[in-house]
């Protein structure tokens, strides 16, 4: 985040409701006051995250068709397929029904489309590829709600399809045997954020129940955890307790592949988070499908061979080391591009034919993060071009997709990220049309960066029992962010940059007597605004070093105390 962002301090919580939580320290009433959590009860629910949040599978649409059909094709041992999405979610949740639907008696292969030559989602070509190989029933995994003509084609080849996702839906459904989406209007399940792979779990969870074959749920839960988090999905409700669950299952995994990718990433079994698989594991089983085939990503998670499983180890570190390099590459241009013709629009929109298509959305990400504005990346091409987006929190970009969809063959997505097709002769229109809506729905306001504060604390006061709340607050992620604290008046007694660019400044702070060590990531540049006493926003967090654990301050931003 850019220094100087504009704070905003959440309010504090009512008296009455820090009285009512009274068994957790006053510091971490505020932070879940502002998470939404009502009472004590939910306070500790939310706390103990234990397997009853979890709903009913059965309350999902279509469920029923869906596991009457899975067990026929069981029981008569058809040839199914599971079609997968080439992301991590994608990747996970194939692996997941592959696994659960073997371990009840299945005959399941995976198909998992290329992205650079099929594209996403169902494609005709890949559905006559399953008729040859005798495929009766396609079981798709984070994607198909909006594959009208393709299902349609699949059932002409005789091949019945059972859809899984968990994308917004705009409009008519395919007519498949049942399409399992909580986002449906008629869904009467209570929570909509699931993943693909957690929607993927539920049928797996709903058809073992069905068979009485319970015990193989709770190990799939280590796939959950990576493919939720890695998806960015929202971390409270039920998605609280698959991705905690899971990452429990996950610390002490039993998988070939998955202890391969784990040290070759060069992390500790047992110290595995959120923040591990959104920057460490979800990047890499990501990255082939970004420029390859991501088959040997779903491989890594099946394999019961430890030399392939290391092979395959290799190969993804191998690309993701490529990957950064072409993400870097494409990012500078991109930039450049922006920059030459000046940030005078509420949205940034780029396309060029040298743009690799595998990276379109990271380099969206990229512009977000630094320009506070809604971007859209397209790679050209003579005809169809695609085209990634990423959004800030007040503009919804699939809705504004959605009424642009006259002049795009494809689109798909959530609020915050999308993917979508156009033609080449569209594109300008495209522009205008996303630009006029921009500008129509943002403020000034809205396009400056803000840094939200849950709340404002005596750095001396941060004690063990804030601390051990403070832990228990985990797993963070969307919905439930890592706390951000603000501090006034801190003695700065040392500090000096690091970094080879001398990029970051490292911190030796004191407070009442009480020292801390900060680290400020990225703010080499503001060294020359450190005085003798800061105001600092910060984060908290535990240092692995040399087999001790130590809690440091990661630092966001600071100003001259007030």
């Amino acid at each position: 985040m850019s220094h100087h962002s504009l704070w905003k301090i959440l309010p504090p919580a009512p008296v009455s409701y820090v009285a009512d939580i009274s068994f957790c320290p006053p510091v971490i009433s505020h932070i879940l006051y502002n998470r939404g959590i009502k009472d004590s009860n939910e306070a500790k629910l939310f706390f103990n995250s234990d397997g009853q949040i979890l709903a009913d599978p059965f309350l999902l649409p279509d469920i029923n068709k869906a596991i009457a059909r899975i067990i026929q094709a069981i029981q008569s041992q058809e040839n199914i397929a599971v079609w997968g999405d080439f992301d991590a979610d994608g990747i996970t949740g194939t692996a997941l029904l592959v696994e659960g639907l073997s371990l009840m008696g299945a005959q399941v292969s995976a198909y998992i489309p290329r992205r650079i030559e099929e594209g996403y989602g169902l494609n005709y070509k890949g559905i006559k590829t399953l008729k040859q190989n005798d495929v009766k029933l396609i079981i798709t995994v984070d994607c198909g709600t909006g594959a009208t003509s393709e299902v349609a084609l699949a059932q002409k080849e005789g091949i019945e399809i059972i859809i899984t996702d968990h994308h917004t839906v705009h409009h008519d459904l395919p007519p498949a045997q049942a399409v399992i989406n909580p986002k449906r209007e008629d869904s009467r399940y209570p929570f909509t954020e699931l993943a693909g792979v957690g929607v993927a779990f539920k049928l797996i969870q709903a058809i073992a129940q069905t068979m009485q074959k319970t015990d193989i749920i709770e190990p799939l839960l280590e796939l959950v955890a990576i493919g939720t988090v890695a998806d960015l999905m929202s971390l409270n409700g039920e998605n609280r307790y698959l991705v905690k669950r899971g990452l429990e299952i996950l610390n002490h995994t039993q998988r070939i592949g998955l202890k391969a990718l784990i040290s070759s990433a060069g992390l500790q079994p047992g110290k595995i988070d959120t923040e591990s698989i959104s920057y460490s594991l979800g990047p890499r089983l990501n990255t082939l499908g970004r420029f390859k085939h991501a088959l040997p990503a779903y491989q890594l998670l099946v394999t019961k061979n430890t030399a392939e499983a290391r092979k395959l180890a290799e190969e993804l570190e191998q690309q993701n080391t490529e990957r950064k390099l072409v993400t870097e590459n494409v990012w500078q241009k991109a930039r450049e591009k922006i920059m030459t013709s000046g940030i005078n629009d509420p949205i940034l929109f780029t396309y060029d034919n040298d743009y690799h298509q595998g990276v379109l959305g990271l380099v969206a990400g990229k512009l977000v993060n630094e320009f506070h504005r809604p971007a859209i990346v397209i790679k050209t091409e003579s005809e169809i071009c695609r085209g990634s987006a990423r959004s800030i929190t007040p503009f919804n970009i699939i809705k504004a997709l959605a009424s642009c969809q006259d002049l795009l063959t494809q689109f798909g997505g959530h609020a915050m990220a999308a993917g979508f097709t156009v033609s080449n002769s569209n594109i300008n229109r495209l522009y205008s049309h996303l630009s006029e809506i921009a500008r129509s729905q943002l403020t000034e306001q809205d396009l400056q960066p803000v840094l939200y504060i849950d709340t404002e604390v005596q750095l001396s006061d941060l004690n063990e029992e804030i601390i051990r709340f403070w832990r228990k607050l985990a797993p963070f992620g969307p919905a439930n962010n890592d706390p951000v604290f603000l501090s006034r008046n801190i003695v700065v007694k040392d500090y000096c940059s690091m970094g080879n660019k001398e990029e970051h400044l490292k911190f030796k702070l004191n407070d009442r007597g009480i020292y801390w060590d900060g680290v400020a990531f990225n703010m080499g540049q503001y060294a020359s605004e450190v005085t003798d006493r800061l105001d600092i926003v910060y984060r908290l967090t535990t240092d692995h070093w040399n087999g001790r654990d130590r809690l440091r301050l990661n630092i966001i931003d600071f100003i001259p105390a007030q």
